[in-house]
């Protein structure tokens, strides 16, 4: 039989015929269509031309490979962009992938380091909400992924990890770059899978899909064995998310919870001081509207995590800010004092509640999670409802809106007058403080300059002092602030200010990070520079790592072992420059001002570095195993729970004290 040349079909709007379009490929492809066209364009594939003289030739018997099984899935799922590096396991795929690139369907965009490609897919999924692919090849640069996959489990981010392996008569013998991705990871993902049939993968990456962003969102891991890639497919059969519960049987469900709301609506009857703490769950859900709806119809004040900033606007008179550690006083204070919580989306994490025993302790405690493992885990609560926090928050505006709870609205909102009184005294007795110098740049300055201009901005930050700062700082709306909160992951700003960029284009963003932080991931600056992507990079730079610094003034007697960063810090001006990126650096607040300006009004990526004071620490802050109550709102002062302020004595003043009290009763005597 004379095989003749291949096709490339295309549907054509009009009259939904097939279009053949020269192509050298040995099999089918098609550029993007609507999900309706993908089902009639499949159709046409599966036709078979008569064979002659009963030849069995291998294009007609087979279809399709593995590689092009995993690409013509993520495109039936809705998934056109991915960050990745290559590697000799993962050829097959990219080999693939250069076909599908051709011909628009889908975008790789590559970075200079695996566990870079795994923070911009997070990024990329905090940003737009939806999935975040990433590709490694086997052996170190599947390892290389670890730090992003923990990053993203602890924040719970969907993503899909594909990794290269080695081909399957390898596996056990300890080939090159063999690694068990699977055994490694298995702590920090939501689902694993290690594909050995190729006619599995568009069933199992579907799976993936549906699995990373339904229920608690997460990570998921799929290893593919080189040969997988390179391996035909009998009979192939395409699957999207449509056949996922019906064909495959999975199925997230949230149980009805009336009674429950019923009970908490009835314990906040007899409640004077109510506060939502609000958690990232809040987000991933897009429950912000009905959150704002239920906080304005009771007015009840919000105080939220670091995953929760953006859930309300925080400019709004019921936004309490950001609680824990670093949060403001009148949040803190709030929780200490409040005797009705609801933990909304929240983990009761430890950063967040400080010593747990005295985290709103006279508090009756309601709390919504979408896991329910995570119901009375850290923190016993009065009432535990488990389900989708959008769904819930709508039952309870539904149940709430009843006639029978007209009357107690009322009632809450005449209970609550004290309450929002005594939040308006701490306000205004503990609000957060901007040091300002003529002669200095201060690291909070440089933050409100910046966000300033371009409020609606997406922010991504690393991780340290700078990230405590814009947390307290920056005003934000949902999806809008994307930092490693869980994880705390240093050099995570860079790559997901990447992601950001890449799900939306149009969109402002600004990577606030440290000079530390900053230097974990700077090889990014080439991926920026590729891509010419509008990123713009804040650094502030106080030759320190700031934290660290931080805590070994406060805690460890002032010895700074191995923090400063003085030494070997690059130029990062040059460093800019030799990536053709424009950058400014500047140490006086006049100056930034106007490099701000410039900076935006420039359409390329930017690098400003800000040459902050270097003794800078970042308050209010929870000392450990203090209770939230319990700030150091400078090395000298703290609070009590009743938002009192008290002077507090360090260890040379105390020995210095109870000398003197020594002398005096020697002299008594």
């Amino acid at each position: 039989m004379q095989i003749q040349e291949s096709h490339e079909l295309m549907l054509h709007k009009e009259n939904k015929s097939l279009v053949p379009v020269k192509n050298s490929r040995p099999y089918v492809r098609y550029k993007r269509l609507s999900k309706s066209d993908y089902w009639i364009l499949q159709t046409n594939l599966t036709e078979r031309p008569e064979r002659k003289n009963n030849e069995m030739d291998e294009i007609f018997l087979y279809q399709n490979t593995g590689a092009f099984a995993l690409f013509d899935t993520f495109v039936r799922n809705g998934i056109y962009s991915i960050f990745g590096y290559p590697g000799g396991a993962i050829l097959p795929l990219y080999d693939e992938l250069f076909f599908w690139e051709k011909n628009n369907l889908i975008k790789h965009y590559l970075v200079r380091h695996e566990q870079a490609a795994t923070h911009a897919a997070d990024g990329f999924s905090r940003a737009s909400g939806n999935v975040g692919v990433c590709f490694a090849t086997s052996g170190p640069g599947a390892t290389n992924l670890v730090t992003g996959i923990a990053t993203a489990f602890l924040d719970s981010i969907p993503m899909v990890i594909i990794t290269g392996q080695v081909g399957t008569q390898f596996l056990g013998t300890d080939a090159f770059q063999e690694i068990d991705i699977y055994g490694i990871t298995l702590s920090i993902v939501k689902h694993s899978y290690v594909v050995f049939e190729p006619r599995l993968l568009p069933q199992i990456l579907t799976e993936a899909i549906y699995i990373a962003q339904n229920g608690r969102p997460g990570p998921v891991i799929i290893d593919i064995p080189k040969d997988v890639g390179f391996e035909k497919i009998r009979k192939y059969r395409p699957y999207c998310q449509r056949t996922v519960d019906k064909v495959i049987g999975w199925h997230y469900s949230s149980p009805f919870q009336t009674l429950k709301i019923r009970k908490a609506l009835n314990l906040l009857e007899d409640c004077s001081s109510p506060l939502f703490y609000v958690g990232g769950g809040v987000i991933s859900s897009n429950a912000t509207s009905e959150l704002l709806l239920l906080a304005e119809r009771f007015r009840i004040p919000i105080a939220t995590t670091l995953m929760g900033k953006g859930a309300i606007d925080e400019n709004h008179y019921l936004s309490l800010g950001m609680l824990g550690m670093h949060g403001t006083a009148y949040a803190n204070f709030a929780i200490g004092n409040c005797d009705f919580l609801f933990a909304i989306g929240a983990r009761f994490d430890d950063r967040v509640t400080g010593k747990l025993d005295e985290f709103a302790c006279n508090a009756h405690i309601v709390h919504i999670d979408i896991d329910e493992a995570e119901i009375n885990k850290n923190k016993g609560v009065t009432i535990g409802i488990h389900g989708d926090v959008k769904q819930i928050l709508t039952e309870i505006l539904i149940l709430s809106a009843q006639e029978d709870f007209l009357e107690l609205r009322k009632k809450f909102l005449k209970y609550f007058e004290s309450w929002h009184k005594q939040l308006t005294i701490w306000k205004l007795s503990f609000p957060l403080i901007i040091n300002r110098s003529q002669n200095k740049l201060f690291p909070q300055q440089a933050i409100k300059i910046a966000t300033k201009r371009k409020s609606k901005a997406i922010i991504t930050t690393d991780v340290g002092q700078h990230q405590m700062w814009a947390a307290q700082h920056v005003r934000c709306s949902p999806r809008h602030w994307l930092s490693s909160s869980g994880l705390g992951t240093m050099g995570f700003g860079v790559p997901a200010a990447i992601g950001a960029a890449i799900a939306f284009p149009e969109k402002d963003i600004i990577c606030i990070s440290g000079d530390s932080s900053f230097q974990m991931n700077l090889q990014e600056l080439g991926t920026i520079s590729q891509y010419n992507l509008p990123i713009k990079i804040l650094i502030l730079n106080n030759r320190w790592q700031g934290m660290v610094r931080q805590w070994q003034e406060s805690f460890y007697n002032k010895r700074y072992s191995h923090s400063n960063m003085a030494n070997g810090a690059p130029n990062l001006k040059r460093l800019a420059d030799a990536y053709n990126i424009l950058s400014f650096s500047t140490n006086s607040l006049l100056e930034l001002g106007w490099m701000i300006k410039d900076t935006f009004m420039y359409e390329g990526p930017v690098l400003v570095e800000c040459n902050v004071i270097e003794d800078e620490n970042c308050y209010p802050m929870v000392e450990p195993s203090k209770g939230n109550t319990e700030m150091m709102l400078s090395p000298n002062l703290v609070t009590t729970s009743d938002g009192s302020i008290i002077h507090k004595i360090n260890k040379d003043e105390e020995l210095s004290i109870n000398q003197a009290r020594y002398n005096n009763k020697e002299a008594v005597a």
